[in-house]
């Protein structure tokens, strides 16, 4: 009898036991769900990244176009390389020497901008001078007029900056030559990538690195020149220590990106270094910190 007392008892012990077990398993079940599902309870945010890289097109042979893009505050800017590939290398290593900027300078941009950078909009053209798919050194350059001049175009021959929808003509000019500017604007596969590009990304004011002038020129298309075009170009110029030149008139030039986006409202200068050797990297620091501090100051 007192064997089956002691049974008994255990028996309700254990059950004790189980039931409170199982409580306890319902009692985190629902705690879980509940936090899952009350607004209440804040939930965890991945921080965004600080650098952003997007294959924005290919070229005709295939290379990535891609663009490097930092913060993310109101005011969009673009800068540009790489235009004319081969023949304007060293716009492409400028690129990529604010790109390793960008990286290791994130206290430079308040919540009031994001900055994206395309280094090479060319990279066939670019790929005629280095053989290299992407980032290059000075080494890799084929230091060879011919071939830097051919890098000037794309694989179709085409010069991209005189495929762009401004006063576009399939007989364009470079200096006193003709150049093929497409069989119609954006007919080339790296110029509807900037296209596509701008139309999303919507910049407040575009840079493009080009060489060797040593100027920096305002865009214009049919309308005229934008205000705003003029105001950077002084501030880029100024800080830079380069010539600021309002119209190009050394010889026509039709179809250029930098005019397209003027005939969309988006002011945009053109940087020319002084040589096809060198990057100027202190004088284009302080104009890109100088249009920066131009769009603070509005």
């Amino acid at each position: 009898m007192l064997y089956s007392s002691n049974m008994h008892n255990k028996r309700i012990i254990l059950s004790a036991i189980v039931f409170i077990i199982i409580g306890i398993a319902v009692y985190f079940v629902m705690s879980r769900e509940n936090t899952l599902v009350n607004p209440d309870v804040p939930t965890p945010v991945a921080e965004a990244p600080w650098e952003v890289r997007t294959i924005i097109g290919q070229s005709v042979e295939g290379r990535d176009i891609e663009t490097y893009t930092y913060g993310n505050g109101p005011t969009k800017l673009l800068f540009v390389g790489g235009v004319h590939g081969g023949y304007e290398w060293n716009s492409v290593l400028l690129a990529y020497r604010f790109i390793d900027y960008m990286q290791a300078s994130k206290s430079l941009i308040s919540d009031r901008f994001t900055i994206s950078i395309i280094p090479s909009l060319n990279p066939d053209g670019v790929y005629k001078v280095t053989e290299k798919p992407g980032r290059f050194s000075i080494v890799d350059v084929v230091r060879d007029s011919a071939v830097e001049v051919s890098g000037r175009f794309n694989a179709n021959k085409v010069d991209l900056n005189r495929n762009f929808d401004c006063k576009w003509q399939p007989k364009a000019t470079w200096r006193s030559s003709p150049v093929s500017a497409g069989t119609s604007a954006f007919s080339e596969p790296e110029s509807i990538a900037l296209r596509d590009y701008v139309a999303l990304y919507d910049p407040s004011a575009a840079v493009f690195w080009h060489s060797q002038a040593n100027a920096v020129y305002a865009s214009e298309c049919k309308s005229g020149i934008l205000p705003v075009t003029l105001d950077i170009m002084n501030a880029y110029s100024t800080a830079a220590k380069y010539k600021p030149v309002s119209v190009f008139d050394a010889y026509p030039v039709t179809g250029d990106a930098e005019g397209w986006l003027a005939s969309i409202g988006i002011p945009a200068i053109t940087v020319e270094l002084s040589s096809h050797d060198s990057v100027e990297w202190e004088k284009n620091l302080a104009g890109f910190k100088a249009t920066l501090q131009y769009f603070t100051d509005l």
